[in-house]
């Protein structure tokens, strides 16, 4: 993938905001951005997320520590000093102006002239599929559209960085996933360095390079969709990156770098995570529930409902109870149904405690 020669790596070394004497928003993080990169930090409400999108776009001041966008100490610079862009969850777009001139605001209010404005407008608006619409008003568009013309406005200013704060939280499903999927792909042919907040984990899953999972304003893990999805670092991981079921189990047995776990009989072999023998706890995944063998664990339906391309299960037996997916819609499993539940032989993973 190429980079834009414009974009840079953004870098927090032991960044904290507090809010008044005793309201920690973001606590000392460390947090290092590649350029070209589309790096997603994700979390529950109130873990520090916007905050810190906010202290790189200099709309919000850090507390303590350095931030830097490529070696450029930007930590007491104001947000107009910041080579940034941001797209906000509202868009923010000027109802009584034209789409044209809506993005070409920010051009002309850097000291472009109108010719140079216009014309890297109209290429804007082309980039994110548009062209032709420079002069309708916003209320003539979609909401979709609206979230476009506002990424053309940013684009164009050719930021180092671009921001965006939930930008897809006024969009319904179907416009989401297509929104996201435009987002994703002008971010990869420019090559651009985007930092996106979402509390959305398939949206994350969706879209990012990497993932900064953050919890009571820290960071609680970073890595691609792939590794936290596959090897989350504790049950909030787990538990917020896509569903899991939490199911206490015993390690019976660790060979090298493999552990035998045991569940009412049932023994399944999986990596051990440094893991010793005895309690613990297994993550799995819905998809990765197999029900219907003829050994496992005994489990009894409580729950099942269709969802159109798949069916939704609620199994519950000794262990408890868990959610489990099947692409079988054509035999679905009857509420009070007796089964036998095993695990995917790829998919389960051991928590480390903490």
């Amino acid at each position: 993938m190429k980079i834009s020669s414009k974009a840079a790596p953004v870098r927090f070394e032991g960044v904290g905001k507090t809010f008044g004497k005793d309201v920690v928003a973001v606590d000392s993080i460390d947090l290092q951005i590649d350029a070209g990169k589309l790096v997603t930090l994700l979390g529950p409400s109130g873990c520090g997320k916007t905050t810190t999108l906010r202290m790189i776009a200099g709309l919000e001041m850090a507390t303590s520590g350095r931030i830097l966008i490529g070696e450029r100490d930007v930590t007491r610079l104001p947000a107009t000093d910041r080579d940034v862009s941001m797209v906000f969850q509202s868009y923010a777009l000027f109802p009584h102006m034209s789409v044209l001139e809506n993005v070409m605001y920010g051009l002309t209010f850097s000291g472009f002239d109108k010719g140079e404005a216009r014309s890297r407008a109209l290429a804007g608006l082309e980039l994110v599929g548009l062209k032709g619409f420079d002069g309708r008003l916003p209320s003539e568009l979609s909401g979709g559209q609206q979230q476009r013309v506002a990424v053309a406005r940013a684009l164009v200013l050719e930021p180092q960085v671009l921001l965006f704060d939930e930008p897809l939280s006024n969009l319904d499903a179907k416009l989401r996933r297509q929104v996201r999927e435009d987002i994703r792909a002008i971010q990869q042919d420019l090559g651009l360095t985007v930092v996106y907040v979402t509390h959305d984990q398939e949206e994350a899953l969706a879209v990012s390079d990497e993932i900064v999972v953050m919890r009571n304003a820290s960071i609680a893990q970073i890595g691609t969709p792939r590794q936290l999805y596959d090897a989350p670092i504790d049950r909030f991981v787990a538990d917020f990156i896509g569903e899991a079921n939490l199911i206490d189990c015993t390690i019976v047995r660790v060979d090298g770098d493999q552990a035998t776990i045991e569940i009412e009989g049932y023994r399944h072999t999986l990596p051990s995570r440094d893991l010793p023998p005895g309690p613990a706890t297994l993550a799995v995944r819905p998809s990765r529930i197999v029900i219907g063998s003829d050994a496992g664990i005994s489990a009894t339906v409580t729950k099942a409902t269709y969802v159109g391309v798949r069916m939704e299960y609620t199994l519950t037996g000794a262990f408890g109870q868990v959610f489990a997916v099947q692409d079988n819609v054509d035999d679905p499993l009857e509420t009070g149904a007796e089964v036998k539940m095993t695990f995917a032989d790829r998919g389960p993973v051991l928590l480390p405690e903490g």
